[in-house]
């Protein structure tokens, strides 16, 4: 499979006097089709700037951007604002850290994870509402007809984040970005989240670029992982070979704060 997004020499700054330096300073990778590849870095790294870059989310008129994201072929900061939504609408789709942030609190469930389709496609409201509720029993939420009429606070976290991901595959996106997607939830619910996506990836073969703090959460998703480090990549490489050798300082500093099974509470 050849490559479905190209990033190089990214540089992305913030038009703020109080950011001094760049927030993404030179970064290149490549994500092939139907791939799994974190995007692992403390807060502040230059992480999800980079994800919100290739997704053209960058607050406008704010950033200052240079180099090159190509998506399928398209050039992404090159893009004109309505290109912009028609490659969000056609081509990618991206999942929140807060789905309580992201929804309309006051509009039912079903009309928002259809939205996509609403706005990018000219399926009438019996196809669009189809479409939603395949998307929402493929992201296993129960029960999806009854769900389609509820609000947002009357689901539980776990329950919104699925909500997200129906909202974000149900356009049938080639690429994914998951932008600390599980960060909110308990061991057992994230663990359910991580095995989603996977199975998504796996029968959609939409690739998947997951952005996270944690090593231990893209070990059990991600195939390839790059590690940013303020705004840089200084390591990058096939996830089990990194977690075997890693050569950063920074790399084995992340890799030791990964909490172990023997570790005792003090």
């Amino acid at each position: 499979m050849g490559d479905l997004l190209q990033v190089e020499n990214l540089r992305v700054r913030f038009l703020d006097a109080a950011l001094d330096r760049m927030a993404v300073d030179g970064v290149s990778f490549s994500l092939r089709e139907g791939e799994i590849m974190g995007l692992v870095g403390e807060s502040g790294s230059g992480k999800t700037v980079t994800a919100m870059s290739a997704s053209g989310l960058l607050p406008e008129g704010k950033t200052e951007t240079g180099g090159s994201i190509r998506l399928a072929g398209r050039e992404m900061l090159r893009c004109s604002e309505r290109e912009l939504r028609q490659i969000q609408g056609e081509l990618l789709s991206v999942v929140f850290q807060e789905p309580m942030t992201s929804l309309d609190p006051v509009r039912r469930v079903g009309p928002q994870v259809e939205e996509c389709l609403r706005l990018h496609t000219k399926l009438s409201a019996r196809e669009r509402k189809a479409r939603a509720l395949e998307a929402m029993a493929m992201a296993e939420l129960p029960e999806p007809e009854e769900l389609y009429r509820k609000y947002p606070h009357q689901l539980s976290g776990g329950m919104l984040q699925r909500v997200m991901i129906a909202a974000a595959v149900v356009g049938r996106p080639k690429l994914l970005l998951a932008d600390e997607p599980t960060t909110a939830l308990d061991v057992t619910i994230q663990a359910q989240i991580l095995e989603l996506l996977k199975k998504l990836n796996r029968e959609q073969g939409t690739a998947i670029l997951f952005i996270s703090h944690d090593l231990h959460v893209v070990r059990r998703l991600c195939t390839r992982v790059a590690v940013m480090q303020r705004g840089k990549i200084v390591e990058e490489g096939d996830v089990e070979e990194i977690f075997r050798s890693p050569r950063h300082e920074y790399t084995r500093r992340l890799i030791d704060a990964i909490p172990r099974r023997d570790s005792k509470l003090i």
